[in-house]
């Protein structure tokens, strides 16, 4: 894997998109077979094993769209460019992890793309506005990400430090993950089948997503010892992440915007869960321990 620390060129699966003029309201939609318990076989197979996103939160916290004035095109310095150079490692890093995963196993991994953009850009899902987060959209396979996000989660939910925006893009990697192996599929099926149960099984999707950031996670390293000693990530900077999940979990986000908690409208999990998913898929750094269906969460 490419050193976390040392970003040096941008992905070729960006698409950079910021200072377009498209601006309008927009909505993020899902939908990706075969059953869950052959596809979590095949997750427990992966690596060896043998046994939506944030941004929806997000927008609870935003004001509604409104009309901004068209803007030109990035010219001249780009002061966001430290933050697309480390998107660009943590993306690539992370496709090259699934892309040995799945051909270890023979199976196909699709590299996910990228899109950068500024208030809204179309997308295969009907449009990604600003006011989502970051989210993967299942039908173009690409992710759509305003920079500004992470703005929002230092001020907001006071996440910081490099680890916190690589966990929320592993994250969404990890939903490309789950589509490609056809999880998505079988989720929102279910759902549709059994609407009482789409909460939680939307819990499940997310904590899954969460268990596969860490995974990635406990494959990096920063850097090489004089003995030649590959450096890993150390415990403060994985405190970053918890504290990114611990920011965006469900008890948390409905503390703060209404000063209650409702665990029958939850969708992505408390902190504890999004933490504890996060921490079960670095510590094994297998995605075998990450079948959440299976859980008693």
């Amino acid at each position: 894997m490419v050193k976390f620390r040392k970003p040096t060129q941008r992905s070729e699966d960006i698409i950079d998109r910021r200072g377009g003029s498209g601006r309008r309201p927009g909505l993020a939609v899902g939908a990706g077979g075969g059953g869950i318990a052959i596809i979590i076989a095949i997750i427990v197979a992966l690596m060896g094993g043998g046994g939506g996103g944030l941004g929806d939160i997000l927008n609870q916290l935003q004001p509604p769209a409104t009309s901004v004035p068209e803007q030109s095109p990035l010219e001249g310095p780009d002061p966001e460019a430290d933050m697309v150079a480390f998107m660009s490692v943590v993306l690539d890093d992370n496709q090259a992890l699934w892309a040995e995963v799945f051909a270890a196993n023979q199976l196909e991994y699709r590299n996910a793309q990228l899109v950068l953009f500024d208030d809204f850009t179309e997308s295969g899902c009907g449009g990604a506005d600003s006011r989502m987060g970051p989210h993967y959209c299942p039908l173009d396979e690409h992710m759509y990400l305003d920079l500004g996000f992470f703005n929002d989660l230092q001020t907001k939910f006071g996440a910081t430090g490099d680890l916190a925006p690589a966990y929320v893009l592993s994250h969404e990697i990890g939903h490309h993950v789950q589509n490609l192996l056809g999880i998505d599929d079988e989720v929102r099926a279910q759902q549709q089948a059994d609407p009482a149960q789409a909460n939680e099984l939307s819990v499940r999707m997310e904590l899954q997503a969460d268990c596969f950031a860490g995974v990635w996670a406990s494959t990096v390293f920063v850097g090489q010892l004089p003995s030649g000693e590959n450096l890993a990530i150390d415990p403060g900077e994985i405190s970053e992440a918890l504290e990114a999940a611990a920011a965006v979990g469900d008890d948390r986000i409905q503390e703060t915007i209404q000063g209650r908690v409702d665990p029958e409208s939850f969708t992505h999990g408390t902190s504890e869960q999004r933490q504890q998913w996060f921490t079960n898929g670095y510590e094994s750094g297998d995605p075998a321990a990450c079948d959440t269906f299976a859980a008693n969460l």
